[in-house]
């Protein structure tokens, strides 16, 4: 990417580069706010749009993570050929545009269809923003820079389902979108002041064939995949049909990514052991570890019967124990091999996800729910930094970049797969309990005004003074069940964890040569 910005290449944190910071931090927390404040709000959507199915709810958030994905290969050759600033104003107007939009939903299809609007625009922002950082800074500050762009990643999941559930409580969840308007209209001040005009310099080619078989290919694959619950079973035309598509569509990409000069995911770079090894490790431990924390708002306030802003409290210790590891894990990273480091923070997380899938019964003492989340957080926090630095730091220079799109587009798709296999599950067994089904019937006729069925009614009476609690106790075991699903997923993945290098091991840049910065979302 193009971007010279007029900040002097000292070893000082000049006003100059404070004011750039400004505009980064102010779109990355746009960004990274936005995933955690919606998080909060799948109950209320399922609610307010009469959704059955929770599985079609997260497609909230499974779209906006696959538009993040799709978008972000795209932004180099973009900020190339468009400019950075003009590209970073850009993704600022679909952002706050797509918001709006999300405001005014109509159903869970219009929502869902916003929400990848507002992806396509977010998911530009933070490697804009990094990109327009790294060339502020210079290579002698860019350990403060890291700290000073992971204030809004470390803050996202603290103050965004508070936020959330907060504007969801005094308002209503128009608002978790409506308040991105006047962040988006102060960010597009703010970077049209301070960023200089643009250079574009067109260098690569784009790669609209592999971009036409990627991006089709993972959305049918996940919606078929998204289907199974709704369906029933997974021998129907609607889970067969679109995951049978995308696979073939993702399995012609991998076969074609070979041939073009510069394709849109360089799959070559999976030569490098380090690469691939993280890659598998992120994976794994992006889909288990995501896909179940989505769950916890919701359990706190369908199982516990907590309001959307308590909901959000309760989630915060998350957030605050990976604010208190990110940074200590990021430092040790360039001092301790991550072979060392990694196997440390998976432990933490084994340990607080078994204390989670224990501890989700309808009377648990939320204290014991706060201290594993909190050991999640610190779980969490040794582990992400470290993988993205074992992921890039044996690539020869001219690879760096790439090798971070890579990542980060795989990131996001595990993201995503985890978010629809966990919602998958849970739908599963809450469809499998008949008070859970009576008791949900019984809602939806009193709410519509219509006599409820036969059955919910009979289920009711049957199980008498017992029936809430028998809905509340498998409900639980629901989430529970979940859990454990999530901690399979985990264990597994300390196999490939063990082939992290243990020994510390020299880059390849030459001296003096810039490293490409890790993205995150």
């Amino acid at each position: 990417m193009t971007e010279s910005v007029a900040v002097p290449d000292d070893d000082k944190i000049t006003k100059e580069l404070l004011l750039v910071a400004g505009v980064v931090v102010l779109g990355s927390i746009m960004s990274i706010l936005d995933i955690t404040v919606v998080n909060v709000a799948l109950p209320t959507f399922q609610s307010d749009f009469k959704v059955d199915a929770y599985s079609t709810v997260a497609w909230t958030v499974t779209g906006y993570t696959l538009a993040l994905a799709a978008i972000i290969p795209v932004t180099g050759w973009a900020a190339d050929r468009f400019g950075t600033k003009r590209l970073y104003m850009t993704a600022i107007t679909l952002f706050t545009l797509g918001s709006a939009l999300c405001a005014t939903a109509w159903n869970i299809e219009s929502l869902i269809g916003f929400r990848v609007l507002q992806g396509l625009g977010g998911g530009m922002l933070m490697p804009l923003g990094m990109t327009i950082m790294t060339k502020a800074a210079g290579p002698h500050r860019m350990g403060r820079l890291m700290a000073i762009l992971g204030v809004p990643m470390l803050l996202g999941p603290i103050l965004g389902p508070i936020l959330g559930g907060w504007l969801i409580d005094v308002a209503s969840w128009h608002w978790v979108f409506l308040i991105n308007l006047p962040l988006g209209l102060a960010a597009l001040v703010y970077a049209a002041r301070i960023l200089p005009q643009d250079a574009p310099e067109p260098s690569e080619s784009f790669d609209f064939i592999g971009m036409a078989l990627m991006s089709p290919g993972l959305a049918l694959f996940l919606y078929g995949v998204s289907s199974i619950p709704a369906a029933g079973t997974v021998a129907d035309a609607e889970v067969i049909v679109p995951s049978l598509i995308g696979a073939v569509l993702i399995t012609t990409f991998v076969l074609y990514s070979f041939k073009p000069a510069h394709p849109l995911l360089d799959l070559s770079l999976f030569k490098d052991r380090n690469l691939t090894v993280s890659t598998i490790v992120m994976f794994l431990f992006a889909g288990a570890f995501f896909g179940a924390l989505l769950l916890v708002p919701t359990y706190f306030q369908q199982v516990r019967g907590e309001s959307v802003l308590k909901a959000g409290l309760l989630v915060a210790p998350q957030g605050i124990g990976a604010m208190l590891t990110m940074p200590v894990a990021g430092m040790l990273a360039d001092k301790v091999p991550v072979g060392r480091i990694v196997p440390v923070g998976f432990l933490a997380i084994l340990l607080g996800m078994f204390g989670l899938s224990q501890s989700s019964g309808p009377d648990t003492p939320y204290w014991h729910l706060i201290a594993w989340l909190f050991v999640l957080g610190l779980g969490m926090g040794s582990t992400m930094m470290p993988i993205f630095t074992s992921a890039l730091k044996t690539l020869k220079a001219h690879d760096v970049a790439r090798g971070s799109t890579l990542i980060n587009v795989i990131q996001q798709v595990a993201s995503s797969v985890g978010v629809a296999i966990m919602s998958v599950v849970l739908t599963n067994h809450l469809k499998g309990s008949d008070a859970v089904s009576a008791a949900t019937a019984l809602a939806d006729a009193e709410r519509d005004g219509v006599a409820p069925p036969s059955w919910a009614a009979e289920t009711a009476q049957k199980l008498g003074d017992a029936f809430q609690a028998t809905v509340s106790g498998d409900m639980a075991s629901a989430f529970s069940s979940t859990y454990w699903v999530a901690l399979g997923i985990i264990a597994v993945t300390l196999i490939p964890v063990a082939f992290l290098p243990r020994k510390q091991e020299e880059s390849p840049l030459a001296d003096g040569e810039e490293r490409a910065p890790v993205v995150m979302h």
